[in-house]
């Protein structure tokens, strides 16, 4: 039955054709009537093609054939008829190829019985005509009327056991000869050549443990399956992004420095780049003052004309406080970003990415909005209550040269209600608001507007870090580990699928890894019998 099941395997794959497969037929075989012993039966090699077979038969039997034996830790049986000259022999001729130093190899010798009467294969099997390292055997097979008959392989070996015992040629070679004796020396060798590669076999099993274990490492253990241990998977996943992004931060890895580059080059261009000069132009400050006074001009200092020029300017710092604002909301996105794709645990699931990303998202643009309020808060305050002091330092000389003290009339000098000359009247007030009194004007605010500048370029950046940096760092998921807690288990098992190729290769590693392990383990509990 196994035999005609292997004949219609065959027919299934090559047709009823003498045509020839690559494909193996794995046969196990167990009892106690066996040897341990992996045999793999290849094709004949053969000379022409004959009728059924392609041209090139000859050349794919022999690449078959040398696909196997190629592999160093093969056992070549270079089987050639013993009716046959052996220097004609194409299994020797192949296996010497493979094999130059004949370690692999065992000479056997088929159809002893078929010989001429006169003549024996002895000098072969004795290793007179060719020598191998290893021992010839020969071995008598069933002849095809046997075949035809299906005889018992019992009975065949038996026959074969009383041929060498009987044989004058062969008797004296009886106990080493026939194929109950080559399975047993193979047997043998082969647990030979097992036992001294062992070490080095169980090197290669540990060394190919540890690389897929570091890949499973990589990949990620399977995922538990209860609420708990899902919620606890994520939570330390999130803490490991966090890690990553605050190295970044603080610089351990690189982006932060980005942040301190928008404080010292871009905010202080920004300011550098306010049209100031045009807004204290002669022109703009007369016509500020002007509407400032009404109908009744101011009588010492313009004082609302002061304040409208220096609120009017300072609007202007509105710009680059928000500039600045956007521009570290663009570095923080930028490095959660980067964080995200270099967090290595996270990249098998692409689901937990993506609420990552839209949860740094939200609570940037949060933090955005609260530190825009605070620099505008900045601004607003120096133009709602301006620094008095520095006004009152002001040479008070300045103000009074345009208006000096008129001599009075000798001959009035004893009635102090004689009026002064009203052609001096009108000089003062021509010197008041002249241009130079106006260029006073806007030289005040300007250097007024010099000292609130540098102000705000040191304020500014320390709101923007305590309101964007800080709270970046310190709660960046604190909302998201909120949400997160409430959700329920399908929901945790939503976020952590993973990407199919990663689980298709962590289970391909997995069930690698399971085979090396139990290698590993039966090597160790073998006892070599010597």
């Amino acid at each position: 039955m196994v035999r005609q099941e292997i004949q219609d395997e065959t027919d299934r794959i090559t047709g009823k054709t003498k045509q020839i497969s690559p494909i193996p037929i794995h046969l196990s075989i167990y009892s106690p009537n066996v040897v341990n012993l992996t045999l793999i039966d290849l094709p004949g090699l053969t000379k022409v093609a004959v009728e059924g077979q392609s041209e090139s038969i000859v050349e794919d039997i022999e690449n078959m054939v040398r696909s196997f034996i190629d592999k160093p830790n093969c056992i070549i049986l270079a089987i050639s008829p013993a009716n046959q000259d052996i220097a004609t022999s194409d299994a020797i001729k192949i296996s010497r190829e493979v094999d130059p130093s004949g370690e692999r190899t065992f000479g056997v010798l088929t159809k002893l019985d078929l010989m001429d009467k006169g003549t024996n294969a002895l000098d072969v099997l004795e290793g007179r005509s060719y020598r191998l390292q290893h021992p010839w055997v020969g071995v008598v097979n069933r002849s095809q009327a046997d075949i035809n008959k299906n005889t018992d392989m019992i009975v065949a070996r038996r026959k074969e056991v009383e041929y060498f015992e009987t044989s004058p040629d062969y008797g004296h070679l009886a106990s080493k000869m026939g194929s109950e004796y080559l399975a047993k020396l193979l047997s043998q060798h082969l647990e030979s050549v097992i036992r001294a590669r062992i070490p080095s076999i169980t090197s290669l099993i540990n060394k190919s443990i540890e690389e897929l274990e570091s890949e499973m490492d990589h990949l990620g253990r399977p995922i538990a399956v209860d609420a708990g241990a899902q919620l606890y998977t994520i939570l330390e996943l999130c803490r490991k992004f966090e890690r990553v992004f605050k190295e970044h931060l603080d610089g351990g890895r690189p982006g932060g420095d980005r942040i301190y580059n928008v404080f010292d080059n871009q905010l202080p261009a920004a300011l550098r780049k306010l049209p100031i000069d045009k807004h204290l132009s002669l022109q703009n400050v007369k016509r500020v003052v002007s509407e400032a006074d009404g109908y009744q001009p101011h009588l010492i200092a313009p004082e609302q004309g002061y304040r409208r020029l220096i609120e009017g300017t300072l609007s202007y710092f509105r710009g680059p406080a928000e500039a600045s604002v956007d521009a570290v909301h663009f570095v923080l996105k930028e490095l959660v970003r980067k964080s995200i794709g270099e967090t290595e645990e996270l990249r098998r699931f692409p689901t937990l990415q993506a609420e990552l990303a839209a949860a740094t998202t939200e609570a940037l643009e949060r933090f955005r909005d609260e530190s825009k309020k605070t620099t505008i808060r900045l601004v607003d305050m120096e133009a709602s209550y301006l620094t008095v002091d520095f006004f009152r330092r002001l040479p008070q000389e300045m103000e009074k040269a345009g208006n000096p003290a008129q001599p009075t009339n000798p001959s009035n000098r004893g009635n102090s209600d004689q009026p002064t000359n009203p052609s001096n009247r009108a000089g003062i007030n021509d010197d008041r608001y002249g241009e130079g009194h106006f260029r006073r004007i806007g030289s005040n605010v300007s250097s007024y507007i010099g000292m609130v500048s540098e102000t705000l370029r040191v304020t500014i950046p320390k709101a923007v870090v305590y309101c964007q940096v800080r709270e970046a760092k310190q709660s960046l998921l604190n909302f998201f580990y909120t949400q997160i807690g409430k959700k329920e288990a399908k929901q945790l098992s939503d976020i952590l699928d993973e990407d199919p190729t990663v689980m298709e290769r962590r289970q391909q590693c997995f069930k690698r890894l399971e085979l090396y392990k139990a290698a590993r383990d039966e090597i160790d509990s073998v006892s070599w019998v010597r």
